[in-house]
This record gives C-alpha cells, structure tokens and sequence, in this order.
C-alpha cells in the first residue's frame, strides 16, 4: 500500500512522558487494520529480495512491528532485550541516552555470522537504541542489512549518525521534521 497516509494515525502527546516532551503515539496506527497492514507490508517490501534471514526487534514496540515483518520477509525474528530479560546467555551492548545509559541483550544463539539482518523499531530519535542493536549484530559477525523506522525524528538527524557508522539503508515511513 504505497502512498497510504500515516500521519492521522499517529498523536502528539504534549508534555509526556515529562514536560517539555511530544510523545508519539503509535497506538492508533498500530490499532487501525489498513494503517497496520500497510506499515507493515511497505517496510517489508522495500526489503523483499535482499536475502534478510533476520529481523531483530527493540524493546519494546519494535517487537510489534519485527515480527510481523519478519513473517513476511519469510525471516526469523529475534528480540533486543533490557536486562534480565532474556533466559539463556546473552550478549550485551551499552548506549547512551539523552538522560544516561542502558543495555540490550540477545540471546548468543540467537543468530550467526551467516545471518543478514535488517534492524526494526517504531521510532529513531537520537539513534543509541539502533547503534547498539548494529554493534551487536557485528560482534556476532553477521550483517547488518538496514534499518526500518515506523516514526523518525528527522531534527535530530539519526539517518546521519547511521550511515556514517553503518554505511546501510534507513527507511522510515514517517519523517519527522
């Protein structure tokens, strides 16, 4: 569904989750069966045909969108976990945050150095969460082959800092400027 419009579907909250904050709600979206089916399908086909083998999803609304492009990229799905999350052993990578650090794990089984792997969340903003998801798909030695945004804050020019260490396709459906 090329050419399908998001933006009505997507709300600014003003002042959550603290003054001074837009936050963007994707629940609508997610909520409405054409604007679902249609975020899915056009990530999904800008990536069809590029031998994906997996999908990773960032906690916790890139699960939402991940596995269903997964599906239909006909690739596995594998979730970025906060600590503690996960029950096997993991692999750990620390970001940094506009207000401090955090970590996401993946399982060390959850993929190898023959996997290609496209990196999916709702939402880029200043592009840590991506960066470490990148780092740990590389220091299991397999490759990343792009990013996929529902929602990016374009202002903050992520694409930038993505290509620059990455040198991959970002596509996002809505650009925020």
């Amino acid at each position: 569904m090329a050419g399908f419009k998001y933006e009505h579907l997507v709300m600014d909250i003003p002042d959550y989750p603290e003054k001074g904050v837009v936050f963007k709600d994707i629940t609508p979206l997610l909520a409405d069966e054409q604007g679902l089916a249609a975020c899915i399908d056009e990530i999904a086909d800008n990536f069809l045909g590029r031998g994906i083998t997996k999908v990773i999803g960032a906690e916790a609304r890139g699960f939402l969108i991940g596995a269903p492009i997964a599906y239909r990229l006909g690739a596995g799905f594998v979730p970025a976990r906060k600590p503690g999350k996960l029950p096997r052993e993991v692999y750990t990578q620390s970001y940094e945050l506009e207000y401090g650090t955090d970590e996401l794990q993946i399982h060390k089984d959850a993929f190898g150095p023959a996997d290609r792997i496209l990196i999916v969340d709702d939402l880029i903003a200043t592009g840590g969460t991506s960066v470490a998801t990148a780092r740990l798909v590389q220091n299991v030695g397999a490759t990343v082959e792009g990013f996929a945004f529902l929602l990016e804050l374009a202002f903050l020019n992520p694409r930038e800092k993505l290509v620059e260490e990455f040198d991959r396709e970002v596509f996002s459906l809505i650009q925020v400027h």
